[in-house]
Parts: C-alpha cells; sequence; structure tokens
C-alpha cells in the first residue's frame, strides 16, 4: 500500500471510528439523562418547575459524555495508529465534529417528542415530559475539545513512544 492511500484509508476510519462513536455516546446520553417534567396550559407546554438547572441536565451530560467520548476515541485512535500524524489529526477534528452532530440526532431521535407540538389539544395541566435539547450551540464543541486533549496527551506527553525516546525540549536536539 503506498503512502498516500495508507494516508487515506486512515483518515477515513477515523472518521468513521467517530461518527460510530458519536451514535453510541448519543445512546448512552439519552440514557443517563432524565427528562424534567412540564405542563400543557392553553395549548402551550411549561417546565414545571421552571428554572435553568431543570431545563440545563440535557445539556450538561451531553457535555461531559460528549468530551469523555472524544478523549476516549481520539486517544485509541492516535495511540494504536500512529502513522501519518498530520493526517490522522485532521481526521480527528473532522471525526470529532461529526460524532459532536451524530451524537445530538442519536440522543434527541431517542428522547421524547417536542413537548410544544404534544401540548396543543391538550387538557390543561396535563403533564408532559421535556424533549432532550441543547440548551446552546456550544455545547457541540465538547467532543471535539475531548479529543483535542487526548490529541495533546498523544503528540506531546506519549511522542516517541515507538523509539523508546520522549519528545525533547524544543532546540535542544536529541532526547538522549
Amino acid at each position: 500500500m503506498s503512502l498516500r492511500s495508507g494516508a487515506a484509508v486512515q483518515a477515513v476510519v477515523f472518521v468513521a471510528v467517530f461518527a460510530l462513536s458519536g451514535a453510541l455516546a448519543g445512546v448512552l446520553w439519552e440514557a443517563l439523562w432524565d427528562a424534567p417534567d412540564g405542563v400543557a396550559y392553553q395549548d402551550q407546554w411549561f417546565l414545571e418547575p421552571a428554572g435553568p438547572d431543570h431545563a440545563f441536565s440535557g445539556t450538561g451530560w451531553y457535555v461531559v459524555v460528549a468530551v469523555l467520548a472524544g478523549a476516549v476515541t481520539a486517544f485509541a485512535l492516535a495511540w494504536w495508529w500512529p502513522r501519518h500524524a498530520l493526517v490522522g489529526f485532521g481526521a480527528i477534528v473532522v471525526g470529532s465534529v461529526l460524532a459532536a452532530w451524530v451524537m445530538f440526532q442519536v440522543g434527541h431521535a431517542l428522547g421524547p417528542p417536542d413537548p410544544r407540538v404534544l401540548a396543543v389539544g391538550e387538557d390543561d395541566l396535563t403533564p408532559i415530559p421535556s424533549d432532550l435539547t441543547l440548551a446552546g450551540a456550544s455545547a457541540y464543541a465538547a467532543f471535539p475539545i475531548g479529543a483535542m486533549l487526548a490529541c495533546v496527551y498523544i503528540f506531546l506527553v506519549a511522542a516517541g513512544r515507538d523509539t523508546g525516546h520522549r519528545a525533547s525540549a524544543v532546540g535542544t536536539g536529541s532526547a538522549r
């Protein structure tokens, strides 16, 4: 296999593994999350009790699961397939962004449906669980952040593991 095709295979495998990791993380995210309850009132849905602590649990669990899944996936891929480091790093960036999106799509699809739609036509004070959403788009950065933290460890701290040498300080020459 040529150098170029080996790098392409590595990139495709990394992105595919991240997509699978994102799907599994989405299943875990939905399983860990407890849907806060709300009520229907005059064809609208209201979180009950209202407050940011109840509405934030989905986002909080997303961030925790995504950071850990991103770090574990990137660490495993970079550690066991160290060839083509720059291609691997680029594939980890692309794959982790894809994984963040896949994780949200899977978790959201497995969670309860949109309560605003369900509230239309329901009797007042009918309990309806919240859907699994994120409080903001910044949570999508959690998967890539976890992956980048693992990459920093692999590429800086564990550099030279194949030869038995530690990475040397810049400008000091060999580690020996």
